[in-house]
């Protein structure tokens, strides 16, 4: 796996989410990510799911948010010929509105380049404006609609594309985001 041991968040103050790291994900951490998944709006991942997803070291990016002991976020990217593909982003519901779905999107994207991936996709759903103005603000794009893709909620998915992320204008992109997360959240 290509993403660091340890990345520190801002600290300085009036940061968002101060003192959050990302870390890749093990087993160790698992028990949190289920807590963290039971959550979602969506049929939850299993167990299995997620050792099987961590077994694939060499096609994946797995990483957790911490703050201190605690997981607060989870995020994957599989890899496929010259696309990531984003397979899941979840914060605890305590902590939604800090930026820690940011911060993880920006790690995971950063693992695909590095991967040599030239686009990244991913589903969200319909209803889920917040996370959609995330992806618009990575340069995801509509591209289509998976209907009753969240069957267990009746709803869809609208599948996004953020293409040309090898450029160096997305490594641009990337960096304003990064930056933009030592400012205060609107």
């Amino acid at each position: 796996m290509m993403t660091p041991d340890r990345i520190v968040g801002p600290t300085s103050p009036g940061s968002t989410a101060p003192g959050i790291t990302l870390e890749p994900m093990t087993r160790d951490h698992l028990a949190a990510v289920l807590a963290i998944e039971a959550h979602a709006l969506h049929r939850p991942w299993s167990l299995a799911t997620f050792v099987r997803e961590l077994a694939q070291e060499n096609e994946r990016t797995y990483l957790v948010a911490r703050d201190g002991d605690a997981v607060v976020g989870f995020g994957g990217i599989m890899y496929v010929l010259d696309e990531g593909h984003i397979t899941t982003i979840s914060v605890t519901p305590e902590r939604h509105g800090e930026r820690i779905g940011t911060r993880l999107m920006v790690a995971l994207l950063r693992a695909a380049i590095d991967k040599g991936m030239v686009s990244s996709s991913l589903e969200v759903r319909t209803g889920n404006d917040p996370a959609i103005s995330m992806y618009r603000r990575f340069g995801y794009t509509p591209a289509g609609i998976r209907p009753n893709y969240y069957a267990e909620v009746g709803e869809d998915a609208v599948v996004m594309w953020a293409h040309d992320i090898n450029t160096v204008a997305y490594s641009r992109r990337l960096q304003h985001i990064q930056d933009s997360l030592e400012e205060p959240n609107p």
